[in-house]
């Protein structure tokens, strides 16, 4: 199985590990299937034999599930996004603009070379930056993935504020990340987060708030892209066998 798809069912197969996060936001259900795939949903609906798990409050993205595939359901608590600080503009707002085509053609670019998962690749920008390519943290990280000058430049980014340089780069770094951690995502987000050094110390993802609800946001995000996909190609495959 290639790699690609293996981190798109991580979507859907969440690491044990994000479920030892202890960040206090909505509550939410570890759902556990007999196929050994896991996923945080936010309620769930019976439809005769089948379950239907809604992975948002509206009730827009879901998976449909037998009944009988349920093996365990656990209440979690899912951080809420406001949990990590926002990301100061380094330029005026009206500069930082990237269309979403743009944008998701950069994302697909670098998935296809690292045969990565576009949905993934947009939930990581989406926890970094908000999709703000002049963004600066406090800890002065930078761009769209919030490459550290360092790691910028070990990587071969001369600017971390061109968004094909950045996503190229962020991209390379968490494939790099995920060969080290055998494609654990959890592990590999938690030290996209916090750094290797801190992962490897406490052997698994840091006990620091931030990289927990980082983790876990990214995880939900990446669920609710997934989902949202798997819905539009059915809903497309409904009306082209319509016709």
């Amino acid at each position: 199985m290639r790699r690609r798809t293996r981190v798109a069912m991580g979507g859907l197969g969440i690491c044990g590990a994000f479920l030892a996060l202890h960040a206090v936001a909505r509550a939410a259900e570890h759902i556990t299937l007999r196929n050994g795939f896991e996923l945080i949903c936010d309620h769930r609906q019976v439809y005769g034999d089948r379950m239907r798990l809604y992975l948002d409050a509206d009730g827009t993205n879901f998976v449909d599930v037998g009944a009988s595939e349920i093996v365990g359901v656990e209440h979690v608590d899912l951080p809420h996004p406001t949990d990590t600080p926002a990301a100061s503009p380094a330029e005026p707002a009206e500069e930082a603009k990237l269309t979403p085509e743009a944008m998701h053609q950069m994302l697909a670019t670098a998935g296809k070379e690292h045969d990565l998962d576009v949905d993934l690749l947009a939930s990581v920008v989406r926890a970094e930056s908000g999709g703000n390519p002049h963004a600066v943290s406090r800890a002065g990280a930078q761009g769209l993935m919030q490459l550290m000058p360092k790691t910028a430049a070990d990587l071969g980014v001369g600017n971390s504020f061109a968004p094909d340089a950045n996503i190229s780069g962020g991209t390379a770094y968490l494939d790099a990340l995920l060969k080290k951690y055998h494609d654990n995502l959890a592990l590999a987000l938690a030290a996209y987060n916090a750094g290797p050094a801190a992962v490897d110390r406490w052997h698994g993802i840091p006990p620091y708030h931030e990289t927990r609800a980082y983790v876990a946001r990214v995880i939900h995000e990446f669920n609710r892209r997934y989902a949202a996909r798997m819905a539009e190609q059915r809903q497309v495959a409904k009306l082209a066998g319509g016709r």
